[in-house]
């Protein structure tokens, strides 16, 4: 008997402690202090608007957007590529892909740039079912008088849960899979019990290959300038994974994790090579907020300068007027902030210094 109640008061404080380490990662713990140094104004336009990647030379920004919330309905309609000219006083979001199919739902997007100018963009994209297509292709697409010309479609089975990609060469990029497991029971467990077993793909010549493996839920994923290290956000692992790439062979070695006490989405670096990481610092609200859009998701921005391990708050939310923030994409004194979402985008324009992240 007193054998039975020891390993039952075990068995309850392993329970309790798995508890609270779920709400500790979810947020369940951290309080919001709203805080930008400077202000935004709310573009109209792209639902959905996850990811965004900023052309540092031309100031044009790309905009990857889906309605995912139509999409959970099962009333799916097409996704889209916007641009956002940032040097235009009058700038509006211009749709790319006017003709799109609802078989086009971008997700994470990259942008690579020629020495001769010339721009690429590649775009993970998750086919609406009943569309014909499979659940989740890379679509490669010239840029080519304001206007996309689609190059490739890339598909494997090695691409379980792909969220974001980065390209390093005008047909090779590293792209993050969340999970092992498609969703579904084994991936809840996968998540819950943050099982490492989730990796980065590489692409080039020869197709896809594990890069990086044993990984816990890589998101956003993005390079340094000379495209010598990778940068992914890890969400539930609260940290910032930082690769050192070997150019000639593309292998990967982990180097450092770098905690940032948030849920890491996707990562901009700009021209001096600082990050810019959109962030969910109440994990656990993202899905009610996703289920209910009048339930508001904190949203936050971090900055991270290349080679440090200082975490800067740069904006923070209660979710309103944008929620679920997943990207922030800066470019001079300007920061688009994205949503997973929602409709429209935020401009802000940044004043004074940024916080210390707590």
């Amino acid at each position: 008997m007193r054998f039975a109640a020891y390993a039952g008061a075990a068995v309850g404080l392993l329970v309790a402690a798995f508890v609270l380490r779920v709400l500790w990662i979810g947020g369940a713990f951290t309080r919001i202090h709203p805080h930008f140094a400077g202000h935004c104004r709310l573009i109209d336009g792209p639902v959905g608007p996850e990811d965004i990647t900023i052309n540092q030379r031309t100031g044009r920004a790309y905009i990857s957007a889906s309605d995912r919330r139509a999409l959970m309905a099962g009333r799916a309609v097409p996704g889209a590529i916007w641009s956002y000219d940032l040097t235009s006083v009058a700038a509006t979001p211009v749709n790319l892909t006017p003709d799109a199919g609802i078989e086009f739902q971008p997700h994470g997007i990259s942008l690579w740039i020629e020495p001769d100018g010339s721009e690429t963009l590649f775009a993970i994209s998750h086919p609406a079912p009943g569309s014909g297509w499979p659940a989740n292709v890379v679509e490669i697409s010239d840029l080519r008088g304001g206007r996309l010309q689609h190059r490739a479609t890339l598909t494997d089975a090695r691409l379980v849960m792909p969220n974001d990609l980065v390209a390093v060469g005008i047909d090779r990029f590293y792209l993050t899979n969340t999970h092992a497991h498609p969703p579904g029971f084994w991936q809840t467990l996968e998540t819950y019990l943050q099982l490492q077993r989730a990796n980065v793909l590489f692409y080039g010549p020869g197709g896809f290959r594990v890069a990086a493996d044993g990984l816990l839920f890589p998101n956003g994923i993005n390079a340094s300038p000379d495209r010598r290290t990778i940068y992914a956000a890890s969400t539930t692992g609260r940290s910032v994974l930082v690769f050192d790439r070997d150019p000639h062979s593309d292998a990967l070695s982990l180097r450092q994790r770098i905690p940032i006490s948030s849920g890491g989405d996707n990562i901009e670096v700009d021209s001096d090579g600082t990050l810019w990481i959109g962030s969910h610092p109440k994990l656990l609200v993202v899905p009610k907020h996703a289920a209910d859009a009048s339930v508001p998701a904190p949203a936050q921005i971090l900055r991270l300068s290349a080679g440090s391990t200082q975490v800067d708050e740069v904006y923070l939310s209660d979710g309103r007027p944008l929620s679920a923030a997943s990207v922030g994409a800066h470019y001079g004194s300007r920061l688009l902030i994205g949503q997973i979402f929602g409709r429209g985008f935020l401009d802000c324009e940044i004043e004074g210094t940024p916080h210390a992240a707590p």
